[in-house]
């Protein structure tokens, strides 16, 4: 028997209608309406999303090409992280009124199997928390530092993009475990205080400023055991310059380059890796998941003792889920981009 509310006759999803060239515009996707109802075949749940997330990672699936996670559908809905409110349910275990976590995000509302589906408690933390901080890119931050780049207490951790989404945890993280020094580059004056300031950073710098390396030479003068990379290009070239022997680099993401239409250059001085012995590891976050309990007991923990600040980029309604995905993009945010949905 299914369970549900009063629903709308129609939802509106966002499709990807071209493939972009370079930089994506809000020519290449189009808002569109969609017939709604209750679903009626059993283990099936209707919910209502309340925030989504968007993330670097989905510019990769605007390309036809094959990676880790299938491309985005010409004409079809996009997808990705969101969080809302089950207003219809044939799924046992599953009641209307319940908060979900899933993977249909892009739309106002989702029908999917209930497998696919986690239930989160609003009570222990604001829901938006689930797609950041207590989500994919806090488990990627965490994975990354300590798993991927083996951080140990001591090291002095480099981050680029620090001001973003797992950027701004990784750094946080590694100062909670006892690093030596951390340091941030983020784009903007505003964001440098945010680093050193709230977020605890011992050194930061605006890569707009001038080149990367002698800025991170400044702020780094002995050198960095961790590099975690999610910007690519010139960053990387300057982390690999600045590691010590035996330093460690987690290649997280590049975002420097996502929207290039030409392949861009490798680093000039890739050769340092043989003479100082280094290791460069890319990682996905897809890779960790039998790390998740031990994350959210760590991360929650810092969050409810006030170790670990945590930001949101909040913008409003399913209309402008786009020209948050581009200034995600551009990094106008702090912290965690979210698209929250208004009734």
């Amino acid at each position: 028997m299914t369970e549900t509310v009063a629903l709308p006759a129609v939802s509106r999803e966002w499709h990807l209608v071209r493939r972009p060239q370079g930089w994506p515009t809000a020519e290449d996707f189009a808002l569109r309406e969609v017939p709604l109802a209750a679903p009626t075949e059993p283990g099936r749940i209707l919910v209502r999303n309340l925030h989504m997330s968007v993330d670097p990672y989905m510019r990769g699936r605007m390309n036809d090409v094959k990676s880790y996670i299938p491309p985005f559908q010409l004409d079809r809905p996009m997808d990705g992280g969101a969080v809302g409110e089950v207003v219809a349910s044939t799924a046992e275990g599953f009641e209307v009124g319940d908060h979900v976590l899933h993977g249909l995000g892009w739309r106002e509302y989702a029908e999917l199997d209930a497998k696919g589906a986690t239930k989160v408690d609003g009570s222990l933390a604001p829901l938006s928390y689930y797609l950041g901080v207590l989500g994919m890119p806090g488990l990627t931050a965490y994975a990354g530092l300590f798993e991927t780049a083996s951080f140990k207490e001591g090291d002095a951790v480099f981050v680029s993009g620090a001001a973003g989404a797992v950027g701004s945890l990784v750094g946080q993280f590694a100062r909670i475990k006892g690093a030596s020094r951390v340091i941030g580059s983020a784009g903007s004056e505003d964001k440098v205080k945010t680093l050193t300031g709230k977020y605890g950073f011992d050194a930061a710098f605006n890569y707009k400023n001038g080149p990367v390396a002698p800025q991170l030479k400044e702020a780094a003068p002995d050198g960095i055991d961790v590099y975690f990379d999610n910007v690519g290009g010139e960053h990387l070239e300057a982390a690999i310059g600045a590691l010590n022997v035996h330093g460690r680099a987690t290649l997280c993401g590049a975002i420097s380059q996502y929207n290039d239409t030409t392949p861009a250059p490798g680093p000039r001085n890739l050769a340092l890796a043989i003479v100082k012995l280094l290791r460069l590891q890319g990682m996905r976050v897809s890779e960790y998941f039998g790390l998740q309990q031990q994350f959210v007991k760590d991360v929650s923990g810092w969050l409810r003792s006030g170790e670990l600040s945590y930001d949101e980029t909040v913008v409003e309604g399913v209309d402008n889920a786009v020209d948050a995905f581009l200034g995600m993009l551009r990094g106008e945010n702090t912290g965690k981009m979210i698209v929250s949905f208004t009734r």
